[in-house]
């Protein structure tokens, strides 16, 4: 998938991100799920916080780390199954996700809420961007609804709000029409939540 630039590596945080790191939200350990090349746990790192970066592409993990030690950016970056969040052995505040959600099917986005929930404390914020419904064409992942965000995370979170963004990618100079989601978790499993 990384050897060569995918539609979605801009080279830069997406600005709807950029924005939510420049109003102070995010916050303590940060993961940035599904990172690809790192951008947005380069960011959070460039914060001062305490940045982690995963995918399971092991070649975007390289060029994320490349991108560090050019930076002089200490985020760090695994290969890792964000269906098993719970090996890292960590907890995270806030959780970035960008493009990862829309591309699970229905049984797999139940596994991945499950996989955050074993991460993420009661009130940590899951931070998402993800195709919406209004993207016309069919190019691209699966577009999802309001409806379908709400009903992914019913159990043990709090949607704060879901609202119109675009998420920039390479290929046109609009961008794709995207939801930007906070979503907090109330119930923390590790206390029996």
């Amino acid at each position: 998938m990384y050897t060569s630039t995918p539609p979605w590596d801009i080279g830069r945080p997406q600005p709807a991100f950029a924005t939510l790191a420049a109003s102070g939200a995010l916050v303590g350990n940060v993961l940035d799920v599904g990172c690809g090349t790192g951008e947005h746990a380069l960011m959070a790192a460039g914060l001062g916080l305490r940045a982690l970066g995963v995918d399971t592409a092991s070649r975007a993990i390289a060029l994320a780390e490349t991108k560090a030690g050019e930076r002089g950016v200490a985020a760090r970056f695994l290969v890792a199954d964000a269906l098993d969040l719970a090996a890292l052995g960590e907890r995270f505040d806030s959780v970035l996700d960008c493009g990862l959600f829309h591309v699970f099917g229905d049984d797999e986005r139940v596994r991945f809420v499950a996989s955050l929930a074993s991460v993420v404390p009661a009130g940590g914020h899951y931070h998402m961007l993800c195709f919406s419904e209004l993207q016309p064409g069919d190019f691209g992942p699966r577009r999802v609804t309001q409806a379908e965000i709400r009903s992914a995370f019913a159990a043990g979170w709090r949607v704060a709000s879901i609202e119109p963004a675009v998420i920039d990618i390479t290929v046109t100079p609009v961008g794709a029409q995207s939801w930007l989601s906070d979503i907090v978790r109330t119930e923390d499993v590790s206390a029996g939540g």
